[in-house]
């Protein structure tokens, strides 16, 4: 498969899982805020490896068993509305980008404001 028709399937299984968060019912993953922030499909359609970053969650290891336990859910939702030779194999990781991008702006803010002081 052609790098740029991968990369469209994987934009595409980003928007449409994405929109399929917001309708799951497991209690662990309506903790906080979740975005999928990317997806990235082996070459034969058979593994997605989907990163998810959640604000607001308190223990990530019960969010990912919650996110696994509806995978099948979720896979079953992305056949239907995805028209892919084969639906891919869910594997869920956490992205700690956006939190260690805030963390980083927490040190620029820090030294710019003890600059300002001297």
């Amino acid at each position: 498969m052609s790098s740029n028709k991968l990369e469209r399937t994987n934009d595409d299984i980003q928007f449409a899982l994405s929109k399929y968060l917001q309708d799951i019912k497991d209690p662990r993953v309506q903790k906080g805020i979740v975005s999928i922030t990317r997806v990235r499909t082996t070459g034969d359609l058979r593994y997605a490896k989907v990163w998810v970053s959640c604000l607001d969650t308190e223990n990530e290891k019960e969010f990912l068993k919650g996110l696994k336990s509806a995978s099948g859910w979720l896979r079953k939702q992305l056949g239907a509305s995805l028209n892919l030779r084969y639906t891919p194999e869910l594997i869920f990781e956490i992205d700690h980008s956006i939190e260690y991008g805030d963390h980083i702006n927490q040190i620029i803010k820090s030294f710019r404001e003890s600059s300002d002081e001297v």
